[in-house]
């Protein structure tokens, strides 16, 4: 086509706009996504932009993008650069972002044993498989588990007699009063100790530049909670609850403490969903069914998925290995990632926060 027209920005604008993101929902134009657009003659070259870690899904937005552009009549050769930025966004009013830590994600449930901490892990370990640079803080001062559930009986160490270095698993950055005492012993200890120590060890520990830190709450609406809710600054919460009644009862409250102290709810899962047998592949929905969706309508908030009650997760997480790190391509640890996503985009949707923008306005009695 020697007299072809030129190519306009308008007309890939327009091509862009008629691809979805598959994550996020949106076009990549209304969602900013689309930067440094140029046209060269035929040739159209550009970068996405997305607010959320999507190693896996790079691949597969690329080819959209460049099959979507090709369509333009008398186009060329088409290049488009795909990559994540991940940035800080806003919590609650008046409390300060943790240094080098961007993103918060607290990970709770009203009652024990309904797989929070396994969640936690592997919410942690999912993100960071997308390619985020992610951090986990086991903020169960009582009954620390994620030093057993990462493999990790070392000590962490102290540059500065002062700070500690987190310790490293499966490409995270973890910190656990586990680490520092002795899995066997007690933490007898009353609440402002508790909540001393988690202090401690979110603000004393040299976390690197971490896009999410996710942190493993323990059960209920108690102590560490409440602190949490008022000096530390939650991107937001994700409440894990397994299908039957009492433990969403308890889910409930933990989610209503969220909404009172002016946390986000970023979603819920249900764990030990559904019972598939290993011998004969009968499902069976041992816990009920439905009772996580069901709560999501109640409170306007998104169902992130559900997790099968498998013997594989128990194992792997007991034996130091969690389901994402120990069996990457399987079924379990292709939903952890999906939920992982999910967190991601909600949080990318928040408004971003703009506090280390602003300079320091200092008051003073004179």
């Amino acid at each position: 086509m020697s007299a072809s027209m030129p190519i306009s920005e308008l007309q890939v604008q327009t091509a862009l706009k008629e691809i979805i993101d598959p994550n996020t929902g949106k076009d990549y134009v209304s969602a900013r996504c689309a930067k440094n657009i140029r046209i060269d003659g035929a040739d159209i070259s550009l970068d996405i932009e997305l607010g959320y870690p999507a190693k896996s899904q790079i691949d597969g937005i690329r080819k959209t993008v460049i099959d979507k552009l090709k369509t333009i009549p008398g186009a060329g050769n088409v290049s488009v650069n795909v990559y994540s930025k991940i940035v800080s966004h806003g919590v609650q009013r008046g409390v300060k972002l943790i240094p080098q830590v961007k993103n918060i994600i607290a990970v709770a449930s009203g009652k024990g044993g309904v797989g929070k901490s396994t969640t936690a892990v592997n919410l942690a370990l999912a993100l960071a498989a997308e390619g985020a640079n992610v951090g986990l803080l086991d903020a169960d001062i009582y009954g620390p588990s994620q030093p057993q559930m990462l493999g990790i009986a070392d000590k962490p160490e102290s540059r500065d007699g002062k700070s500690l270095e987190p310790m490293q698993a499966y490409g995270l950055q973890a910190m656990s009063i586990g680490f520092l005492i002795d899995p066997e012993t007690p933490m007898v200890w009353r609440g402002p100790m508790v909540t001393q120590a988690l202090q401690q060890l979110l603000g004393d520990t040299r976390w690197q530049d971490v896009d999410y830190l996710v942190i493993d709450l323990p059960p209920g609406t108690g102590d560490i909670q409440l602190t949490l809710a008022q000096q530390v600054p939650v991107t937001g919460a994700v409440i894990v609850t397994t299908p039957q009644d009492i433990a969403l009862l308890d889910a409930r409250k933990g989610l209503k403490m969220f909404e009172k102290v002016g946390i986000p709810i970023l979603g819920i899962v249900e764990n030990m969903s559904i019972h598939i047998c290993s011998k004969c592949g009968h499902e069976e929905h041992i816990f009920g069914s439905g009772g996580g969706e069901k709560m999501c309508q109640d409170y306007e908030v998104e169902f992130l998925g559900a997790l099968p009650l498998d013997i594989q997760i128990r194992e792997q997480t007991d034996s130091g290995k969690p389901t994402v790190a120990a069996d990457p391509d399987g079924r379990v640890a292709e939903i952890y990632r999906g939920i992982a996503r999910r967190v991601a985009v909600k949080i990318a949707d928040k408004a971003r926060d703009m506090t280390a923008k602003f300079p320091n306005i200092v008051i003073q009695n004179t």
